[in-house]
Order: C-alpha cells, then structure tokens, then sequence
C-alpha cells in the first residue's frame, strides 16, 4: 500500500488541494492537483495529474450548495478510488495566521483549532475558513493525522522591534503586531536560495501574485516583511489596496461613506490594481492593455516594490540577490524589467535575454546583485512539514 498526504487550502466557497506520494526515504512526489469552487452556488471539482494534464472533473449542478463535511470526504474518495493502491495517511492544512502560540507547524490535536479560530477576527478573509476545513476533516477523518502549517510563522524570526507597532501595550496585548503572511512561500524560497546563490546572505524575495508581497531575508531567516497586521497592507495587490494611511479611513468612517464591513470590502476587493485601474486586477488584462489608467496602475505597483526594495536593502546592509516568485514575479517579463532598471543604483544589471526566457538567473554575471526567477511551491512545503510531523 503506498502512503499519500493531502495539502488543503481551505477558502470561503472553494477547496484548493494537491495530493503526495510518500517515496522510500521520506521523498515526496506529486500525484495530483485540484480544486472545487464555487461551492455555494455551482460546485464543481476538477483534479489535474502531476504533469499539470486535466485528469478529471465532477460538477453537482447549480443550485447544489455544498459545504467542506462534502467537499472533504468527497476528495479522498476520488484520491483512493482513482490512485491505485494509495492510502491517504495524513492532511496539512494552510493556516494563515498562527499568532503568538505557535510559530512553527502544528499537529492538530487538543485546543488547537480552538485556539486559531480564537484569532478569525484579526484575518477574517481567510482565517475562518481554513479553521474550519480543519474542523471538517477531523469530524470526518478523526483518526488521520492533521497538521497545520501557518503564513504567519516564517515571520517569527523577525527583531522584535519589527514585530511592534508603536500603541499602547493593552493594545499590543490583544494582538496587535506586525505578522507578515505568505511565510510558507517563503519558507519554500528560502530553501531554495542557496541552490542558486549559495554564497548570498542578503536577500530580498518579491512574492508577486494575486496577494503581493516582499521580504528581507538575513542567512534564510525572515528580517522584514511588507505585510504587516492583516494581509491588505503592504504592495498594492489584485484587489488589495495596500498601505493606506489610518487617517484615510477614519475619513471615510466620520464622513459615514463606510461602515467597517463595508470599509473592509472595499480594502480588500475593490481597491488595489483593480481599483487604481478601473479595468482589472489582474496584471496581465493590464499589461495588455493601453489605457493610461492601466499604465498608471502598473507604474504605482513597480514604485511600492522600489520603495521597499530600498528601505529592505538599508535594513539588510546591503543585498546580495533579489528573488521573484509567485505568478506574476514568475511570468511577468515586463514587470521584472522594469524594478530591475529601477534598482540599476543597487548594483542590478538585467539580462534582457534570460529574463525573457524566465531565467532561473536574469541578471548578468557583473551584475552587484544577483537576480532569479524561482518558483514556489507551497503545497509541497506544507507536505513536507506534515511528514515529518506524524
């Protein structure tokens, strides 16, 4: 019998998932990739195999709400009917936030979902829902090992007065502080690093996707991060305003424009590149695009990645390499041309040819600073912390 581990991903009306192999020796392969979405109006499953091939699809029709307790069970049926001979032994889930009690991966066991959805109301866009696929899968599996890996944990290592936002210490108390998401890819990309550039300390990696951020990285260990209390401050994103000053909002909320919910949405899905453009959030509609406000948006977002880049690079000492990763750093030549330029001062010197091959190196050889293009991989992070976890 061969011995697989799910990674989920848990959203509000979707399931992300990839599925394993548990190789001789504690080596991990993939067998499968999918997901199900629109889970509260049309849910429909698709599931492609390790070659990125679609393998298969289900869809319950519309109207058909299902929820995780149907999702989950439904997943690992179709792993054990499908994947001759395997045996689902444990799930890793992703967890956003790990706040102050655990900052490394977790086995699931006694108060410890208790205790992350205590937390929801500091990242309610994803926190309660990653909860609760956990919840679901150990109502329906309570004797597979379940483990949580957290966004928040890479970010631990951060000086202590990176962590502290300057309020009082009732207000630091209740949880107030500098988290910083996108951990477990940086957790990945860390590891990967001295693969390619084994001799660089001074790190800055650019996590450019939907969700957009940048982090410091001192020998593989996290410095600074770009997102601070909540994942929608920082780079602008898709849909994700970033940085935005308070004074802004308490605008908003005495002119009675907003209510908190309301503010929040905004914050979260309309602003960003979505809303600097007025066309889309999505970088490559508006790399297509000659619209000055579509231009305009995407000059905003290379000018917060200079800026941090800066900052980053002051708070390091220097730099070493610089590192993109995430869809849009993976495949966005343009973008990656253009905060290269910007950091010409810092010593970079782009290969024109290799970035538009995709690298994995995209800098010269006389470049002051090395820059690469590595993928991510999330999910085969949160496996490998599940393994050797059980």
């Amino acid at each position: 019998m061969n011995r697989a581990i799910v990674v989920f991903n848990a959203g509000s009306t979707s399931l992300k998932f990839a599925a394993y192999a548990v190789e001789a020796g504690g080596a991990l392969s993939m067998l499968c990739v999918g997901r199900i979405d629109s889970m509260q109006g049309d849910p429909h499953f698709v599931v492609k195999n390790a070659a990125g091939k679609p393998w298969d699809a289900h869809e319950w029709g519309e109207g058909h709400a299902i929820d995780h307790r149907t999702a989950l069970p439904f997943i690992i049926a179709w792993l054990e009917a499908n994947l001759a001979g395997t045996k689902v032994v444990a799930a890793g889930h992703r967890v956003v936030l790990g706040g102050t009690r655990f900052e490394a991966p977790v086995r699931i066991e006694g108060d410890v979902l208790d205790y992350l959805d205590s937390l929801a109301a500091m990242e309610p866009s994803h926190q309660p829902f990653n909860v609760h696929g956990a919840r679901a899968f150990a109502e329906a599996f309570p004797g597979l090992p379940q483990v949580a890996c957290f966004d928040t944990s890479f970010h631990r290592t951060m000086p202590e007065v990176a962590q502290t936002y300057a309020v009082p210490q009732d207000v630091r108390d209740a949880g107030v502080r500098h988290w910083g998401y996108h951990g477990i890819s940086y957790d990945y990309i860390s590891r990967q690093v001295p693969k390619f550039a084994p001799a660089a300390r001074r790190v800055i990696v650019a996590h450019l996707g939907g969700g957009a951020s940048m982090c410091a990285m001192l020998d593989g260990k996290s410095v600074e991060t770009t997102m601070g209390f909540a994942g929608v401050s920082g780079l602008p994103m898709a849909t994700r305003s970033g940085d935005v000053p308070p004074g802004a909002l308490f605008y908003l909320l005495r002119r009675k424009l907003f209510d908190d919910a309301t503010l929040e949405k905004m914050l979260y899905e309309r602003s960003g590149l979505l809303g600097l453009s007025g066309i889309s959030g999505d970088m490559r509609v508006l790399q297509e695009s000659a619209d000055p406000r579509a231009v305009a948006a995407i000059e905003s977002f290379v000018y917060a990645m200079t800026k941090y880049a800066g900052a980053y690079a002051t708070v390091l000492g220097g730099l070493d390499a610089f590192v993109f990763t995430a869809g849009i750093g993976e495949n966005s030549v343009p973008l990656r041309a253009a905060l290269c330029g910007k950091l010409a001062w810092l010593g970079v010197k782009l290969d024109a040819q290799a970035n538009t091959s995709g690298g994995p190196r995209i800098s010269t050889p006389d470049s002051g600073v090395s820059v690469w293009v590595i993928p991510t991989n999330e999910e085969l992070m949160i496996a490998q912390h599940t393994l050797a976890l059980i």
